[in-house]
């Protein structure tokens, strides 16, 4: 069983910037963070494959602007997210699935966390 425990959520000004922090137990071949909004449907965010190269991927809304890294020796997954928006305001959720060809389809990843909240004022 994989466990993953997301921090670093929270609330900032339109513009500002927060990292979240994901600690796991166990890596696997695809990690990365959804989030889901009130009264919308998840979206995946960012995400990165650990099978040879390190591919990223990132939702057309945060390019540019979000970052994902993995810190191996710390066991511990980051999302940068610089020049926030309102619109960025949703629980994100750390994710992972240890199958090849699960691909980017984010919401669909075997592990999630439980949550970290983060709020955009505008």
């Amino acid at each position: 069983q994989v466990q993953l425990v997301e921090s670093g959520g929270g609330s900032v000004q339109a513009g500002g910037s927060l990292r979240l922090s994901c600690a796991y137990t166990r890596s696997q071949y695809y990690m990365g963070w959804f989030r889901q909004a009130p009264g919308k449907e998840r979206e995946g965010v960012a995400a990165i494959s650990s099978g040879g190269s390190f591919i990223t991927y990132y939702t057309d809304s945060v390019k540019g602007r979000y970052t994902i890294s993995i810190d191996g020796a710390k066991n511990t997954l980051y999302l940068q997210m610089n020049n926030l928006k309102p619109e960025d305001t949703a629980m994100y959720y750390c994710a992972a699935d240890p199958w090849v060809d699960r691909g980017f389809r984010l919401t669909e990843y075997t592990y999630r966390g439980q949550g970290t909240q983060v709020t955009v004022s505008s």
